[in-house]
């Protein structure tokens, strides 16, 4: 295996660094909140079904995964990765050039409990540093790297590499995975009606364009995808602030989802439908309205409250403050909470510097 440690995104101390502007691809935040609310009210409306079917592309991640992988746990559990590429191609093309390939920008682990209940979601940094297994990519085996990003995975390997990579620090069998489209995001929101959010302090982030002043505002899709991409100027600029800002946002979407009473509009539920099952790739699984939709009715009880969401114990990289690598003890309290079904004990973050973003407050629903 090859070390690999390029670039840099994660500021530890010290004064703010450049960052490539273009790769605030955090989209995936709405992913699962989404898929339990959208996925096909207009299931029963004959072409819509059709129609809706259309949009989906899936990707087949168990036939280039193969059989060494964790033990399938079926015990009525879900556990599902949330993913979003930095891809400038297509209609993503007006936030930048794509800079060397596709990473995942935005990772999330979805833990869902036996009896669907509560969930929990554990947000990776996307400059951790983990041990990168070998992936079958589309152009051959990818070499795996000792010392890698986490979010070079998703750029040497695609999907399946990503959930893989997932898995090896895991010890956790993903059952599902799903991507958000950078434009499909802000569609949803709109679609949506935007989403209630209340803000501390000032937020005027020239990177994400996004300026709101402190108090209630409903963000529509431009505004909803400049939080989700705001760094600098909010906390200690830190991708881990980021990280706390989308956590909140989630939160309130959430909230939005259940209260915003869909059943009764179906024009509405229609459109949300057709912008949602365009813009997620689900894994082959979850690629058609059908299974989309028993997928959504094993969320639909889940509100706010019910989700917990932790950042990956991590501590800054000893060989480089631009870096993060997971707290050994603390990550292994994570991943035996979600591979045993029960909370993540709040041990677990303590001595996390995921919980120093500095961002925990900034944002809260509506």
């Amino acid at each position: 295996m090859t070390d690999q440690s390029k670039g840099g995104r994660i500021r530890a101390t010290g004064s703010r660094r450049k960052k490539p502007g273009a790769r605030r691809r955090a989209t995936t935040v709405v992913a699962w909140s989404a898929a339990a609310l959208v996925l096909v009210g207009g299931s029963g409306l004959g072409y819509a079904y059709f129609k809706l079917n259309g949009n989906i592309q899936g990707v087949d991640i168990n036939a280039r995964l193969g059989t060494d992988r964790p033990v399938d746990v079926d015990n009525g559990s879900m556990d599902i990765l949330v993913l979003g590429s930095d891809s400038r191609s297509g209609a993503n093309s007006s936030y930048g050039a794509d800079q060397g390939g596709a990473r995942s920008d935005t990772a999330m682990i979805v833990h869902v409990d036996e009896g669907h209940k509560t969930a929990s979601v554990v947000s990776v940094p996307r400059d951790t540093i983990v041990e990168r297994p070998d992936c079958e990519g589309d152009r051959g085996t990818a070499e795996g790297a000792a010392r890698a990003m986490f979010n070079t995975a998703y750029e040497v390997g695609g999907p399946a590499c990503a959930v893989k990579t997932v898995e090896k620090m895991s010890g956790i069998r993903m059952d599902h995975y799903i991507e958000v489209d950078f434009t499909g995001f802000k569609q949803l929101i709109d679609d949506l009606g935007g989403v209630k959010i209340t803000t501390k302090e000032t937020i005027d982030d020239s990177k994400s364009h996004l300026n709101l002043e402190p108090g209630t505002h409903t963000l529509d899709g431009e505004q909803a995808l400049g939080l989700v991409r705001t760094r600098k100027s909010v906390g200690d600029g830190s991708d881990l602030g980021r990280i706390q800002l989308q956590q909140a946002f989630i939160k309130a979407l959430i909230t939005q989802v259940k209260e915003i009473g869909l059943l009764s509009s179906p024009k509405k539920l229609y459109a949300i439908g057709d912008t949602a099952t365009r813009a997620i790739t689900p894994d082959s699984e979850l690629d058609s309205v059908k299974e989309l939709a028993s997928f959504a009715g094993g969320l639909k009880s889940l509100g706010a409250a019910d989700v917990n969401m932790i950042t990956l114990p991590v501590e800054y990289d000893p060989a480089d403050p631009n870096r993060v690598v997971p707290l050994e003890k603390a990550s292994r309290q994570v991943w035996t909470a979600l591979r045993t079904d029960r909370p993540i004990p709040a041990s677990a973050t303590e001595k996390s510097a995921g919980d120093k973003g500095g961002a925990a407050d900034v944002v809260t629903g509506g």
